[in-house]
Order: C-alpha cells, then structure tokens, then sequence
C-alpha cells in the first residue's frame, strides 16, 4: 500500500482528461510546471539567505 502503479496513473490521467478536456491539458501542466518553478526558486534563494546569514554569524 502506498505506491501508485501504471494503471492507477492511468485511471487518474483519464480523469482528468474526462474533467478538463484535451485541450485544456497543456495549460494546467504548464501552470503547474511554473508553480513547481517558482518553489524552486524560492526555496534555493531561502537555503542561499540561510547560509550567508550563517556565515556573518561566524564572523
């Protein structure tokens, strides 16, 4: 329990397809693709302040 298999993806992406459409498809991913960006983005400037502010602790 806990791991998704092929078919279990397969029913969700044709869920999917069922509620958006085709052709709303590529929107969501590339709004999400963008979202999952910005996280990293995020996340890696936060993790850069952190240890710059740790280095001037050190000093």
């Amino acid at each position: 329990m806990g791991k998704i298999g092929a078919s279990e993806i397969l029913i969700i992406l044709v869920i999917v397809v069922l509620l958006f459409g085709g052709k709303k498809i590529p929107e969501l991913m590339k709004g999400l693709g963008n979202g999952i960006r910005e996280f990293k983005n995020a996340s890696k400037e936060r993790e850069s302040t952190m240890y710059k502010n740790d280095l001037a602790r050190k000093d």
